[in-house]
């Protein structure tokens, strides 16, 4: 979920002395440390200091580190390092035993030894691992035997020696290889009658199937060796522990830092150009035209990346990266120099030297359309993310944003809104409480309270709203922190109708950045040894009610394909406790929306629908299957893959739309849907509007729009 620094900004004051008591700390040691040359070992343990001493003394609600953090940071690393647990053996946890309880003295200043003696192991049981894959891989496997597979990894024990380890991957490999088999002679029976389609013998079809996960395992063992190195070990190491606290507390290095800005900004500096992946490398997929790029002449479509370099500095091979870390590199400071080794399409190498230029990404950005129903049209605003570029004075903002696609709404005489945050992880709190004013007249939109106890209340400022009208808020479980602070007030003052699962994430924190190392820009948000992303407060609904844990339970509850895995807030055992404040005083909306009638007739009728509760119970099948093991003997699992296809496949068709709803462009978006210089993103567009199209529940939140209108909703003067 997403960083929320507005506060700070906005109140500086009241957190000045905080920050300048910790920011002194870190830009102390991490100076000197650059003066005396000092060693990663050193840096590694003051950082771990730093870190713990900032957990235990800021964090909002703090776990006391002592032994029993010090077997949890243990188990979990253990666990972080080896999810699939087809690495280490239980020897090798035996042996790192004895540091099982002393974690909580290193993160006090002692010497770092448990994190260091593991990724020793670690990288010699990953080449040990990677030889009993090719091992496994090389014979067929034979699907006549009846046996079976726990892909459950939670409930596996490390393997006891190596012999056990063998079996497992003997066992996940012949599954991936099975399920391949299967898919591949699938294929074979519905194509066998085409003319000119090979009819391919079982032996060859697993010998294929085998190659398609061989290739696949490899590149995992590529990607560990090229981008898992020492350092991100020990970064992980730091995660680990933070994540303890509370799952939304992050160590962040420089690159994440940067990367995690760029996100919560929507600009970042590159060289304008796409990329994708496959069995070649990296490659260029598009040009954005007048960027770095595509004024070099030097780059097309199609050239691999090979090498970064950052200008003279030696060059970082990429093959094996996956796209997000190539892009990593290739991004950085406006004007810097980023060397391109490529290779060309007719097999030809050449070093192309680029000036990074700064990107907007407003693909990423609100954006909207127009459902058409007969004579009447609705209005549909997707929005992906709370975002905010505190940086530049031109910098996007949502709630700006969002305005200006509200009015072009309000130009097509749309009859109602529909606000789409399904998704959307949440971002800026300055931002929700200002995109909340767009819609409530100004008033309390949330409350924040610290680990002392000293509330607050933000609350839009400006009188009145820009929109009275109808209006939908789609969340799904996935919706969290800013998500379910708009849902949360949108609801609270009765102001529209909010859509979706049973419940929303369940974030209710708010976190912070706090600095480590040199300033390398004006601001400081960019540092030297990146931040740590910290959870200092919780944030309250108007009701004093707060969504940790809980949610936001939508007015109308739509059937859920998620609903019944474990993603939420409240599967998260480190997560904060729910709890609740003292009400805040508001007015609800003085308009007479019928949102109570509307609701009860909306459940009722899902209530009632029969594919509705097939629907349900079939989902509720497809959960308990999770956990047990798959069969790895073909008649069996063929048996087993047509039920549970059948099943998802109906559950599909009863959350399809059977035609298409008539989405179109707003006539103020023609030239960006239709005439846009940059081809590719014209293309996105339009595949967008087709995909608006096609989904059921933005279509039920046009229904409910409709419902509100019709029942004469009268709104209240627009000021």
């Amino acid at each position: 979920m997403r960083n929320i620094m507005t506060y700070i900004k906005q109140n500086k004051w009241k957190v000045f002395t905080i920050v300048i008591i910790i920011g002194a700390v870190f830009f102390a040691f991490k100076t000197t440390e650059k003066q005396n040359g000092e060693s990663p070992e050193i840096r590694h343990r003051k950082l771990l200091s730093t870190i713990g001493y900032l957990l235990e003394t800021e964090h909002y609600s703090p776990r006391k580190i002592d032994d029993d953090f010090s077997k949890d940071v243990f188990k979990e690393y253990l666990k972080a390092l080896d999810p699939e647990k087809n690495i280490f053996l239980q020897s090798d946890i035996n042996v790192l035993r004895v540091h099982e309880t002393k974690l909580d003295d290193e993160i006090h200043g002692e010497a770092i030894l448990f994190q260091p003696a593991t990724s020793v192991i670690y990288e010699k049981r990953v080449i040990e691992a990677r030889k009993v894959f090719e091992t496994v891989i090389k014979s067929p496997f034979d699907f006549s035997i009846d046996d079976s597979v726990l892909l459950d990894v939670d409930v596996k024990l490390a393997p006891l020696n190596e012999k056990e380890r063998y079996t497992y991957w003997h066992q996940i490999l012949k599954y991936k290889t099975l399920d391949r088999f299967v898919n591949l002679t699938e294929e074979r029976e519905k194509n066998k009658t085409k003319e000119k389609f090979v009819v391919k013998a079982d032996s060859t079809l697993e010998r294929e199937a085998r190659a398609s996960v061989k290739k696949e395992y490899l590149k995992r063992f590529e990607r560990l060796e090229k981008t898992f190195d020492k350092e991100k070990r020990f970064e992980l190491f730091l995660n680990t522990i933070t994540g303890l606290m509370d799952p939304h507390t992050d160590y962040m290095a420089p690159v994440e830092k940067r990367s995690f800005t760029e996100q919560m900004s929507g600009t970042f500096y590159g060289i304008g150009a796409q990329l994708t992946q496959d069995d070649n490398g990296i490659k260029i997929a598009s040009i954005q035209p007048g960027g770095a790029a595509w004024k070099s002449g030097q780059l097309v479509v199609n050239d691999v990346i090979v090498k970064v370099a950052q200008g003279a500095d030696e060059p970082v091979d990429v093959s094996g990266y996956e796209t997000t870390d190539a892009v990593k590199l290739i991004r950085g400071n406006l004007g810097t120099e980023v060397r391109l080794t490529i290779r060309k399409p007719d097999g030809s190498y050449k070093i192309v030297a680029l000036k990074r230029e700064k990107i907007v990404l407003d693909e990423g950005f609100a954006r909207s359309a127009i459902i058409q129903k007969g004579a009447d049209k609705y209005g549909y605003i997707l929005l992906p993310d709370f975002y905010a570029d505190f940086e530049r004075e031109d910098g996007a903002r949502c709630a700006r944003d969002v305005a200006k696609e509200v009015e072009k709404l309000k130009a097509e005489n749309v009859k109602g809104i529909a606000i789409d945050v399904r998704y959307n992880g949440g971002g800026s709190l300055y931002e929700v409480v200002q995109m909340a004013g767009l819609f409530i007249d100004q008033g309390p939109m949330v409350q924040i309270r610290n680990k002392e106890g000293r509330s607050q209340t933000l609350s839009d400022e400006v009188p009145g709203s820009i929109y009275n009208g109808p209006l939908v808020v789609m969340v799904n479980e996935f919706s969290a922190s800013a998500s379910e602070i708009f849902a949360g007030a949108i609801q609270d003052y009765k102001r529209g109708i909010i859509m979706g699962s049973t419940s929303t994430y369940g974030k209710g924190t708010v976190q912070r950045n706090v600095p480590f190392g040199k300033p390398l820009d004006d601001l400081g948000i960019q540092t030297e040894y990146g931040a740590v992303k910290l959870t200092f407060q919780k944030f309250y609904r108007v009701t004093g009610s707060s969504t940790q844990r809980k949610g936001v339970v939508p007015d109308v509850i739509l059937p859920d394909e998620y609903e019944f895995l474990k993603y939420r807030e409240k599967d998260n055992e480190s997560s904060l406790p729910w709890d609740e404040m003292s009400r805040t005083k508001f007015q609800v909306w003085p308009g007479n929306a019928p949102i109570a009638a509307i609701a009860a007739k909306v459940n009722d009728k899902i209530a009632k629908d029969t594919s509705m509760i097939a629907f349900k119970k079939t989902l509720a099948w497809v959960s308990t299957q999770i956990d047990r093991p798959v069969h790895l003997k073909l008649d069996k699992y063929i048996a087993f893959r047509k039920q549970l296809q059948s099943t998802m496949i109906q559950n599909d068709n009863r959350l399809k739309l059977k035609d298409s709803m008539q989405v179109i462009a707003l006539k103020a978006d023609y030239n960006k849907f239709y005439n846009n210089p940059d081809k590719t993103k014209q293309d996105r567009y339009q595949a967008w509007l087709k995909v608006i199209a096609k989904d059921a529940q933005i279509n039920e939140a046009s229904k409910l729009l409709g419902e509100f209108s019709a029942q004469n909703f009268v709104a209240k003067k627009t000021n």
